[in-house]
């Protein structure tokens, strides 16, 4: 980026002007900018936090809709704020009268400013501020914990449970522990070894609780179908799950997207007005 100004000649005052190019960014102008927009970035979700902690907590099953999306919006205003403040500041101290170079100062410190949140939130040093950036996260997960469904980690435990309720006689535990292996190899087996598995299954069960051998085969099988559906409702919940927590992911990402774009312009803007002000000055003077 440059920027031409006219300057006396070094020869002669009197004489014609040459043009010399003033070229180079104000690293520490956009340091100085970046600084500022930080730390605006900060208060600002300080604050938000602050006001809305309780929009932010569990009420019941599921997180509060309108706190999740106070949150969302707050954390896209304070960004636009942010990158606003750090962007005049950039282009202000830069010194520069040249329009483009004070847009460009200022996108550069949304960029340095970009890039020093996500290094922030993406190691330990996260850790210092992660309270005061949580915002989005915190709305992001709560809808996911409200969303997801309730997944059994063991189909078989509820079995095992009916299976071993009511078995008495000599010797109990070992006749609990032979029939929930019996069946349990029966639901788990490949469908050739089926049959052989469910013979086993009927006979434990038939000598565990001393029943007739049909009314053993008629609850082994109440287990089996039991079993399946279990094993098919897990399914299910696991996509309606993954479908939820792609959507949710999917939304953030479009969510932070915007985010980003409008902290990009209104540091643009404030580049803008930053050097608007300067030639302001230079004119007054």
């Amino acid at each position: 980026m440059s920027e031409t100004v006219h300057t006396p000649s070094p020869a002669t005052t009197a004489g014609p002007t040459v043009l010399v190019a003033a070229t180079g960014i104000s690293w520490a102008a956009v340091f100085a900018g970046a600084a500022l927009a930080l730390t605006v970035q900060l208060l600002l979700h300080l604050l938000g936090v602050g006001i809305g902690a309780a929009a932010f907590a569990p009420r019941g099953d599921a997180y509060a809709g309108p706190g999740a999306i106070a949150s969302g919006l707050w954390f896209a205003f304070s960004g636009v704020i942010a990158g606003f403040a750090g962007g005049y500041v950039a282009s202000r101290l830069s010194g520069r009268t040249g329009t483009t170079t004070g847009v460009y100062h200022g996108l550069t410190c949304w960029a340095v400013t970009t890039l020093v949140v996500v290094y922030l939130l993406t190691t330990s040093a996260g850790a210092l501020i992660g309270g005061a950036l949580g915002g989005l996260s915190s709305a992001v997960g709560g809808r996911i914990a409200a969303s997801a469904p309730t997944i059994v980690a063991d189909p078989f435990d509820e079995i095992e449970h009916q299976i071993r309720d009511g078995i008495g006689g000599n010797d109990p535990a070992a006749k609990r522990d032979a029939t929930v292996a019996a069946v349990r190899t029966l639901v788990t087996s490949e469908e050739m070894e089926t049959e052989h598995a469910r013979a086993r299954a009927v006979d434990a069960l038939a000598r565990a609780r001393s029943i007739p051998v049909t009314e053993a085969r008629a609850r082994v099988e109440a287990y089996e179908r039991a079993y399946r559906s279990a094993i098919e409702t897990g399914r299910k919940q696991g996509g309606e799950l993954a479908a939820a927590t792609a959507a949710v992911v999917s939304t953030a990402a479009f969510f932070g997207f915007f985010s980003l774009v409008l902290g990009a312009v209104a540091a643009w803007l404030g580049g803008w007005y930053g050097v608007r002000r300067v030639e302001i000055l230079s004119e007054l003077s």
